[in-house]
């Protein structure tokens, strides 16, 4: 099971969410009312939110503390799942790089530069011919 999967998960009771948002239930279940949160159901019918779930309440909460009625966090949430399907698309046909393996005078041609940007050859403690080995 992927991680994404799991945040997903419908694993707590509305007591909980309540303990975790400190919103009270009767908050909770008017969010739901309101189609801002919609958590899935148990088979005796007991609301069952996920991390998402817990996430976006909170979100909720952080909106209405700074005075966004209802309508404006219907849209700053709506605005928020077409900018994460917009990055998901883009991150689908984005094409892969192609990472190839270095020759050996390539990775040999970059040692020797990183070792001069460091100043690691430059250095007098070095001994002549030390890595020569490596250069020839």
């Amino acid at each position: 099971m992927e991680y994404k999967d799991r945040k997903a998960m419908p694993l707590f009771p509305i007591s909980i969410v309540s303990e975790l948002t400190e919103l009270s239930a009767r908050q909770i279940r008017y969010y739901e009312e309101k189609s801002l949160v919609t958590p899935l159901r148990s088979e005796g019918n007991r609301r069952l939110y996920s991390f998402y779930d817990v996430d976006r309440l909170i979100e909720i909460k952080r909106l209405i503390d700074e005075g966004v009625n209802l309508a404006g966090i219907k849209q700053v949430l709506k605005l928020k799942e077409i900018q994460i399907q917009e990055k998901q698309v883009t991150e689908q046909q984005k094409p892969k790089e192609q990472k190839r393996d270095l020759t050996e005078k390539e990775l040999h041609e970059l040692l020797r530069r990183e070792l001069l940007e460091s100043g690691y050859l430059n250095n007098s403690s070095i001994i002549q011919g030390e890595l020569s080995r490596f250069y020839h």
